[in-house]
């Protein structure tokens, strides 16, 4: 079994080869907008705005400066959004809602101002106003208040970043938000969706396959043709074929097979 240290440095090795004298921009085979979550201290209260009662959610969607694990096509790396990365694209006013897990109908958005998104030092930082009359507000915020959700993520798109000299981190400089969404999520669910960053749940998980499931992840493996050793060719010339009483092993093998056939 590789360990991590050699698992992320096996990674970095196939990046600079793929990547040869020109950098590449953006991880191959990331997400175009993963959910990258964070642990954020979520708090609900009732407030009155507009001469209407609302829940006010407010929280950090992101953290900034603060590394976390992603997978490209390669492997593993540290991936780490810049301080005034949000800067760009909050200053375009983007259109983004607010919704559960990704999911369901928006519960607020900026295109009808409940919904407010700014940045500091700490990260992209929200606050929404949601209606209580609501039946998924209402799950929410007891989820909120029992502390049964306490992440919020944020779906955005990579407008630049660079890769460290070893490609083991890959820091992002700027995204945009222009029709993403932020919110809380289900503690501990998977927020990756492509195949390759969930090659990382993947390995995790190997130790608790069942026999089933692991002998047809090793059949399929070990069909792979790019995960088969070289075989070193021959030193001297394979001898000639046998004779076998006068008949040849075609004609050996076809009578064996008829055999079969007959049984």
């Amino acid at each position: 079994m590789t360990d991590p240290a050699s698992l992320r440095a096996q990674a970095a090795a196939a990046r600079r080869s793929a990547a040869g004298s020109t950098a590449m921009a953006v991880p191959r085979d990331r997400p175009e907008s993963p959910e990258v979550r964070f642990t954020s201290q979520l708090r609900a209260k009732k407030v009155v705005r507009d001469e209407m009662e609302w829940y006010e959610v407010e929280g950090y969607a992101s953290s900034f400066e603060r590394g976390y694990e992603m997978w490209d096509a390669f492997g593993p790396y540290t991936e780490i959004v810049s301080k005034g990365a949000a800067d760009k694209t909050l200053a375009a006013d983007p259109e983004v809602v607010f919704r559960f897990n990704h999911g369901g109908t928006p519960m607020a958005s900026t295109r009808n101002s409940r919904l407010q998104l700014w940045a500091d030092d700490a990260g992209l930082g929200q606050r929404a106003w949601l209606n209580p009359k609501r039946a998924d507000v209402q799950l929410l915020v007891q989820a909120i208040e029992d502390s049964d959700v306490r992440e919020q993520s944020f779906m955005f798109r990579i407008t630049e970043g660079t890769w460290s000299p070893d490609y083991t981190e890959y820091r992002i400089n700027s995204f945009d938000l222009e029709r993403g969404d932020v919110g809380p999520v289900t503690y501990g669910a998977n927020p990756h969706t492509t195949v390759s960053a969930r090659a990382g749940e993947f390995l995790a998980s190997i130790d608790h396959l069942s026999p089933l499931v692991a002998r047809e992840a090793y059949a399929r493996l070990g069909a792979r043709a790019d995960l088969r050793t070289p075989q070193a060719a021959p030193a001297t010339a394979p001898a000639p074929a046998v004779q076998a009483e006068g008949r040849s092993i075609a004609m050996v093998r076809a009578r064996l097979l008829a055999q079969l056939g007959d049984d």
